[in-house]
């Protein structure tokens, strides 16, 4: 049986999530078609629609996909870092080598086009990212929510800056690789952790 048919096993919505995420980390999340995921997991061009209706349901599941990714990246390195600062900078560094890697990060999972969808699981995925990380701007901050949110904001704000501006060649011109690129947005987590505790940056 070629791979057409092997995709008839329940298998095909996660295969088709997984061309979705490939090709967003090729062309951006504008290029994602129905069409060409079909395309590329070996299907009629008519297969993709019995899971996803529209081009809208395929993003949506792109981006509870890529939540997922993230999050557990994001717990992996965060495991058993007690210093909040420190781990505000980590944060930026795995934010930043996840979006160079998927050219997407938190513009897809919260993209305004799934926005007024109102679908649980897209919900419960963003959600999952942001717990891990509100702890951190919480302890940061002295336990104030409304100061823990603006401090993550400016982190994520900070990191995808330096991941667009490494896609779109800009530092790239002077031959910065994405390790420099992390380095440097960690680098920043940890001037915005300190501002937030009113002391000097760690390292």
């Amino acid at each position: 049986m070629g791979k057409r048919g092997s995709y008839h096993h329940g298998d095909l919505r996660a295969a088709l999530v997984d061309a979705a995420l490939a090709l967003i980390a090729e062309r951006g999340i504008e290029a994602l078609s129905v069409a060409e995921v079909a395309r590329r997991t070996e299907v009629s061009p008519a297969a993709p629609y019995r899971h996803f209706p529209t081009r809208e349901a395929l993003l949506q599941a792109t981006a509870i996909r890529a939540a997922e990714l993230l999050a557990a990246e994001l717990r992996e390195a965060l495991d058993d870092k007690e210093d909040p600062g420190e781990a505000l900078a980590i944060a930026a560094g795995v934010y930043v080598r996840f979006v160079c890697r998927h050219h997407a990060g938190m513009d897809l999972i919260f993209s305004d086009e799934l926005r007024n969808l109102g679908d649980p699981a897209l919900t419960e995925a963003g959600r999952a990212v942001t717990d891990i990380l509100l702890p951190i701007g919480m302890a940061l901050t002295g336990n104030d929510a409304e100061a823990a949110l603006a401090l993550l904001r400016k982190n994520t704000a900070a990191a995808h800056g330096y991941a667009v501006l490494f896609l779109s060649g800009f530092l790239r011109r002077r031959s910065i690789d994405i390790d420099d690129i992390a380095a440097e947005a960690a680098d920043t987590s940890r001037i915005l952790a300190a501002a937030a505790k009113g002391g000097p940056p760690s390292r």
